[in-house]
């Protein structure tokens, strides 16, 4: 099976120059869930990564299906599932390099104590805050596809935190435009977590210069109306709530049935 992670590989490799390309890679691999090899079973909170030396070099190993794992390691071992964005932050600055789907899989790569670093630096920068109040709304003009793109992908890693998101080009009160990714109806837990997904969108859509700011709105908010009038709308998927199943026995139609 050809995952995420896969696809990305393979358009990096295929444009070694093409820096956007190995941007999204790198972008895939911090949305991913890695199942990271272990020597023993987790003891609480504690874990104890299988640790390879390459070349004089430190490496852990993970990777992006349980059956990589296991087909790896010729059977079942010990591994705890994790994000590839938490795994980074776990490592960084221990000087271990990551090796990802190593021998099993398509997008079988060696990345550098250097490379884990620098992903992690990337992903904790959070945006700065500020209180500017937008004035007028106005369709999203000048912004590359790249950027679209990554927002539309990132959004869908966002199940259930928000209702939806607009992509506009923005006014404030101070005078000064930018754009606007404004998040309606998310989670006030979710919203760190939101803003920084926009934050690694603009990074990693492969733009050297550009902001992009963030908001969030209560559907009731007037300017929700000027949003969906002017702006490009994205819809965050929703999960699905699965349907109750009635206790055996309580529906004298259906009494449950002996084995």
């Amino acid at each position: 099976m050809t995952t995420p992670l896969d696809q990305a590989h393979a358009v990096m490799d295929a444009a070694p120059e093409d820096d956007a390309a190995r941007l999204r890679f790198y972008e895939r691999m911090g949305d991913s869930e890695l199942f990271l090899l272990l020597e023993a079973e987790p003891d609480g909170d504690q874990i104890a990564p299988h640790v390879f030396e390459v070349e004089g070099a430190s490496y852990i190993l993970a990777f992006d299906r349980e059956e990589r794992l296991s087909e790896f390691a010729e059977g079942s071992a010990p591994y705890v599932g994790l994000s590839g964005r938490a795994l980074a932050q776990m490592i960084a600055g221990k000087n271990h390099g990551l090796g990802v789907n190593l021998g099993v899989a398509p997008s079988s790569i060696l990345l550098p104590p250097s490379a884990v670093d620098w992903l992690h630096e990337t992903l904790s920068h959070a945006p700065a805050e500020t209180s500017d109040t937008p004035t007028e709304i106005t369709p999203p003009k000048g912004l590359p596809d790249s950027l679209v793109t990554a927002i539309d992908t990132k959004l869908t890693t966002a199940a259930g935190l928000a209702q939806c998101a607009y992509l506009a080009g923005v006014t404030y009160a101070s005078g000064q435009r930018s754009h606007i990714l404004a998040f309606v109806g998310a989670d006030p837990a979710a919203k760190d977590a939101l803003a920084r997904a926009a934050n690694e969108a603009l990074v990693f859509s492969g733009i050297e210069a550009g902001a992009l700011d963030v908001a969030f709105f209560d559907a009731s908010h007037p300017i929700v109306g000027a949003l969906d009038s002017q702006a490009l709308r994205f819809d965050l998927p929703q999960p699905i709530q699965p349907a109750e199943r009635p206790a055996p026995g309580s529906d004298p139609e259906k009494p449950p049935k002996l084995i």
